[in-house]
């Protein structure tokens, strides 16, 4: 066998598994780009009725702004009173969004990722929490296995590689701790 057979066996394995059947994710996909990515439909309330119906979590006045991207609603929970704005949801892992939190334009919750020391580039998942009162800024992104503390920021057009601390502002690529942040 070839270096190039063998890699392209390797990186068509299929130990990823979706958490729903082909069937489910089909629907999902036709579903997702006629009502939620074209953005025909601007009611939040039929949004989220949407996503429950295909088995994600959503609390209580929860706000859907249309033109987002989820990849697997059964992978989400949303907790009460959070909005999220034009964003992109590449959840091939668990996405706990909790309270009063805000995701802003074209951020991107991104749980995968490939490991580039293996000759398959094997899928590498892990889930992302982000706490009570977070709010990730627009353009913003949020790596794989993140957790923001509660009421941490993500500022415009950072990335977060590593965990954030409750009650601190992040800046920058990769984003660092730039200040606390003082709600009165």
């Amino acid at each position: 066998m070839t270096k190039v057979t063998q890699l392209k066996k390797d990186f068509d394995r299929k130990d990823f598994n979706p958490g729903a059947s082909s069937l489910k994710i089909a629907c999902w996909y036709f579903i997702s780009a006629l009502f939620f990515r074209s953005g025909l439909i601007p009611f939040s309330a039929v949004l989220v009725f949407i996503l429950r119906a295909f088995g994600a979590k959503i609390g209580k006045d929860v706000r859907i702004k249309p033109c987002i991207y989820i990849h697997y609603p059964w992978k989400l929970t949303i907790g009460d009173y959070s909005w999220l704005a034009e964003c992109r949801i590449e959840n091939l892992a668990e996405v706990v969004i909790g309270k009063n939190v805000c995701v802003s334009q074209k951020a991107m919750l991104l749980t995968g990722n490939h490991d580039y020391k293996k000759t398959g580039f094997d899928l590498i998942t892990k889930s992302i929490v982000l706490e009570d009162g977070v709010w990730i800024g627009a353009k913003a992104i949020v790596c794989p296995g993140i957790i923001a503390q509660s009421h941490s920021v993500l500022t415009v057009n950072s990335v977060a590689t590593k965990n954030m601390e409750a009650y601190a502002i992040y800046q920058g690529n990769p984003a660092n701790k730039v200040k606390d942040r003082v709600i009165s």
